[in-house]
């Protein structure tokens, strides 16, 4: 788990609100392997809020778990705007959420390419009622922990601002 003081604060609050609105939140991590689920969980009272999280770090397990179609993996690849979406909307459908939230990426040290560098990271949102959104940042090469770290902070911008 992040042990940030910053991060678990914004958890509070997102809690706080999402309960206060009665929605629920489900997760769907790849390059974060549940971390935003594991700092939501530190946040007493999360049950109210955190429906599920799914940790889908293989491609298999997207397709399975979250119902991925595997023509998006083999045309876009794991990171891309278009598993975000399908990992996102898979997450919301599997799920008694309200408002899911899905993270793809390359944490690194390696992994990356020209096209997908390491601290590529797509970020995909869906919403009870259809919204899907997408988000995509590069956060370039501060090291693995630092990259799992600000995904998680987005992450948690993104639910924020969902509600």
């Amino acid at each position: 788990m992040i042990e940030d003081p910053v991060l678990l604060a914004q958890a509070e609050a997102l809690v706080a609100r999402y309960a206060a609105a009665g929605r629920r939140i489900a997760t769907a991590e790849s390059c974060t392997g549940g971390l935003v689920a594991g700092l939501l969980t530190a946040v007493p009272g999360s049950s109210a809020v955190l429906e599920r999280g799914f940790v889908t770090y293989s491609n298999a397990a997207k397709v399975s778990m979250l119902g991925v179609p595997e023509a998006t993996l083999a045309a876009h690849g794991a990171v891309s705007e278009a598993t975000a979406r399908a990992m996102a909307e898979g997450a919301l459908a599997r799920s008694e959420a309200d408002v899911a939230v899905a993270i793809t990426g390359i944490a690194g040290p390696g992994g990356g390419s020209a096209e997908k560098p390491v601290g590529l990271v797509h970020f995909g949102l869906a919403r009870y009622g259809g919204l899907v959104g997408h988000r995509e940042c590069r956060y370039g090469d501060p090291g693995r922990g630092e990259i799992r770290r600000l995904a998680v902070a987005e992450a948690l911008g993104l639910l924020e601002a969902a509600l």
